[in-house]
């Protein structure tokens, strides 16, 4: 390696936009919450090349991993606006968990990566430990991530996410909408918002009505209900997996209502959906009137206070849904799984 014998104008990587002792300092701030997330099969901290996680053997017969990966959108735009980060990251969580939760899967660990042209440390340890809160309330480990700064990459306070989770599901309990028939009931469970769909229309509709995000909604801010952190299901859709037969699951994300939960239907059948069943919560009744948005831009955007639909067998619909109760769930009877004759329509409403 040449010798610069300490010239005055030699370059540093810091000199480049790039501070390692910070990156170092955020690895220690973030410590203490990533611990907390730590579940049996953990091998390992925080720091290494590598997250190690061993499966128990005593709890799997024969299991199937199941992985999702996924990132926040513009969410991240409108967070920045309004210079709140602690929930960010439950919303990277419950993007990739939800995911992997449709299959029938409990996510056993997560990793992320965090990107940012130059790294606050304040505002990154705010975003993690939102991750790792996702962590807690999906009951995986935070086992390791990546946190990369790339000045002239990002602009000034920019920042952008991606996670990745893996999971478990004994194979004879996968759900992949096999057994689903005509006559299976569609069950909702509410949303807490927008979750982390939509926002580019989201952000047009707020510049095109010049809308204040500090504005009252409610008993809230507009800016913090469309923030609202997405519902993390695991807990619940897990436990009412361990009582009833459940044939399919929907993460309701891009595509809203319309385009996914027909995702696990069968070919040769169809949905009819009642949507005088639920009532369309307040923030979005709020961006479809100040946007002007048809009720089918709506369903095929939003989520529409769904977030996750449950495939159930007619004569078992009300028993899932008392335990949904019993877990705190609201839990919606959406409409049915219809035959169909006509195959390039496959979602009905009414």
């Amino acid at each position: 390696m040449a010798d610069n014998k300490k010239h005055s104008d030699a370059l540093t990587y810091r000199d480049a936009g790039v501070d390692i002792d910070a990156g170092n300092a955020l690895v220690d701030r973030i410590k203490p919450a990533v611990k907390t997330t730590f579940r049996p099969g953990v091998m390992t901290g925080i720091g290494g090349f590598g997250g190690l996680f061993k499966l128990d053997p005593e709890r799997y017969r024969d299991p199937v991993l199941v992985s999702g990966t996924d990132g926040v959108g513009t969410k991240l735009m409108l967070a920045r606006q309004l210079n709140i980060h602690d929930t960010i990251g439950i919303d990277l969580v419950a993007m990739c968990v939800n995911d992997i939760l449709a299959c029938g899967a409990e996510p056993l660990f997560f990793l992320d990566y965090f990107a940012t042209g130059k790294l606050e440390l304040a505002q990154a340890q705010q975003v993690i430990e939102g991750i790792a809160e996702g962590c807690r309330q999906a009951g995986c480990a935070l086992i390791g991530g990546e946190t990369a700064e790339m000045p002239g990459m990002y602009g000034a306070g920019d920042y952008d996410l991606a996670g990745f989770t893996v999971g478990a599901v004994e194979q004879d309990q996968l759900i992949d909408g096999a057994y689903i028939r005509a006559g299976h009931r569609l069950l909702g469970l509410a949303s807490s918002g927008p979750h982390s769909n939509g926002y580019s229309l989201i952000r047009k509709v707020l510049d095109h009505a010049g809308a204040d995000p500090e504005q009252a909604l409610g008993d809230q801010t507009l800016g913090r209900a469309l923030l609202a952190p997405t519902r993390i299901y695991v807990q619940a859709v897990l436990a009412l997996l361990a009582e009833h037969r459940i044939d399919g699951l929907a993460h309701i994300t891009g595509g809203g209502i319309t385009e996914n939960i027909i995702r696990v239907v069968p070919d040769g059948l169809g949905i009819r959906v009642d949507r005088s069943a639920w009532e369309l919560p307040e923030v979005f009744r709020w961006l479809q009137e100040a946007g002007n948005i048809a009720d089918a831009e709506m369903l095929r955007t939003f989520n529409c206070g769904i977030g996750m639909v449950l495939l159930v067998p007619a004569h078992s619909a009300a028993a899932v849904q008392a335990s949904a109760a019993e877990l705190g769930e609201a839990c919606v009877d959406l409409g049915e799984v219809i035959d169909i004759t006509d195959h390039t329509e496959r979602v009905h409403y009414r």
